[in-house]
């Protein structure tokens, strides 16, 4: 830690003393007991960090830190405030409360349902709304108040907005003005390094041209950190972005099994897979990374003494609602993955993001980056084999090439459904689907000339068998 913590520091959820966690995105040090419910939340609520035994950026904890002594938690907890709301039988838990239901169903309430946050008057335009919100936040980004840029993507502003008349984002305008804890929010709530103005520059740009070298640093970091943290967790380390080395590919110790043919199949569909549906099965391995090194510091720093009940345990992925209920189930089984196999996945990730950040810059555009932090979501079918061998297949869609895999048919069409139900579609997409059917039509149209033609030659023949008759 960059500093040590104040023996005055209390939980947000329940005040009891010296919290040993932080919740990243909610700006919120919280403990133990508090931590279990955030990490079955799933890290779309609530990102978690040890505060002593998990690695951090500096700048990553000083802005957490920077949000928790400036009254953060007042965001989450705000109608709580007013003293009415004793009066209404409404209050926050506390140390002696059960984790279950009690501090339970108040964290659920004040993060996921955002119970207790300030709502604004209704608008008839929700859009109206958070345009004038993310317009807001693109002003305030250039001064150093964390809690009102905190409190803007709270009620709804987008962390990767364009200003129309600007030409830029948020993070362009932190990168400027030097605001590095700044540009560690805005990312956090998914602000996009790579994405370039209206005169072609990123952040990263205007850092370096600012001289403001410690943030033009970070923001490459951010700009790998999917693969970075893959590539940790395997063997520790991280690339060194400032020489120019962006990826580290670790080798099996024993990689004969990886000769396999079940695994040089799990490979061809790895590399057969959409950029789409990759950086989706990239960003639930990520999150599945993010489980396990979590689940190894919350064994590490429990006592022992008291029985772990199945309440503290987080055994999968949580559901994420904005997922298809396919994507959900192909999250979950990544924790049947034994640690050779899951190993054997993330080295191919990592090794199929450097190739194909070789060809179309992966990590460097704006379409593909806003796909892997905002996972908006064309899904994929999640059914395993027969065998019950994890591979690929139990983690993405076989919407790709291989067309000899008939028995996949159901599951794309379950895929093709969810993807009808599950909202946005990207301009690409939309073409791709329209391009599709225009052409499937063209191929209707000359079969149906080709038919007329037909029958016209069979009256034809008809008409001389009977003309032949009739002599």
């Amino acid at each position: 830690m960059s500093k040590r913590l104040r023996s005055s520091e209390m939980c947000a959820d329940c005040s009891g003393p010296d919290p040993s966690w932080a919740s990243v995105n909610r700006g919120t040090f919280i403990c133990d007991e508090c931590c279990s419910v955030h990490r079955s939340l799933g890290r779309h609520i609530s990102q978690v960090r040890h505060l002593k035994h998990t690695p951090w950026p500096p700048t990553l904890l000083q802005m957490v830190e920077t949000l928790y002594n400036n009254g953060a938690n007042s965001i989450w907890e705000h109608s709580l405030l007013d003293p009415a709301s004793i009066m209404s039988g409404r209050r926050k838990a506390n140390p002696q409360d059960k984790v279950h239901p009690n501090k339970a169903e108040f964290i659920r309430a004040k993060y996921q349902m955002l119970a207790f946050v300030h709502r604004l008057p209704c608008r008839d335009d929700d859009s109206v709304t958070a345009k004038d919100l993310s317009k807001q936040l693109h002003s305030s980004v250039r001064t150093g108040n964390l809690e009102t840029c905190l409190r803007l993507l709270s009620l709804g502003a987008q962390a990767n907005f364009f200003h129309p008349e600007k030409g830029n984002t948020p993070l362009h305008v932190a990168s400027k003005a030097g605001q590095i804890l700044q540009a560690e929010l805005l990312a956090v709530y998914g602000a996009d390094p790579g994405t370039q103005d209206s005169s072609g520059k990123t952040p990263v740009d205007y850092a370096r041209q600012g001289g403001h070298h410690e943030l033009a640093e970070r923001l490459v970091e951010i700009q790998y950190e999917l693969t970075d943290r893959l590539a940790f967790y395997l063997c520790g380390r991280k690339p060194d972005h400032k020489n120019g080395q962006h990826f580290i590919i670790p080798q099996m110790a024993d990689s004969s099994l990886d000769l396999s043919e079940l695994a040089k199949a799990a490979k061809k569909k790895l590399q057969s897979l959409s950029n789409h549906l990759f950086e989706e099965l990239a960003m639930d391995v990520y999150d599945e990374v993010d489980r396990r090194e979590t689940d190894a510091v919350w064994l590490a720093t429990q006592n022992h003494s008291t029985l772990v009940t199945e309440t503290t345990v987080v055994p999968f992925l949580p559901v994420n609602p904005e997922y298809s209920s396919t994507r959900n189930q192909g999250r979950q089984k990544l924790a049947r993955f034994n640690a050779h196999e899951f190993a054997t996945l993330v080295i191919d990730i990592l090794s199929d993001a450097k190739r194909r950040q070789q060809g179309s810059s992966l990590s460097s555009s704006k379409d593909n980056v806003e796909l892997i932090l905002k996972t908006i979501n064309n899904q994929h079918s999640t059914e395993s084999q027969d065998n019950d061998q994890p591979d690929y297949d139990s983690v993405a869609s076989d919407e790709d090439t291989d067309l000899e895999a008939t028995a996949s048919k159901a599951n794309r069409q379950k895929s093709l459904d969810s993807d009808l139900s599950d909202g946005p579609v990207t301009v690409q997409e939309f073409m791709e689907v329209k391009n599709a059917l225009v052409a499937s039509e063209a191929k209707i149209q000359q079969l149906m000339k080709v038919n007329n033609n037909l029958s016209d030659e069979l009256r034809i023949m008809q008409k001389k068998l009977l003309g032949k008759d009739a002599n």
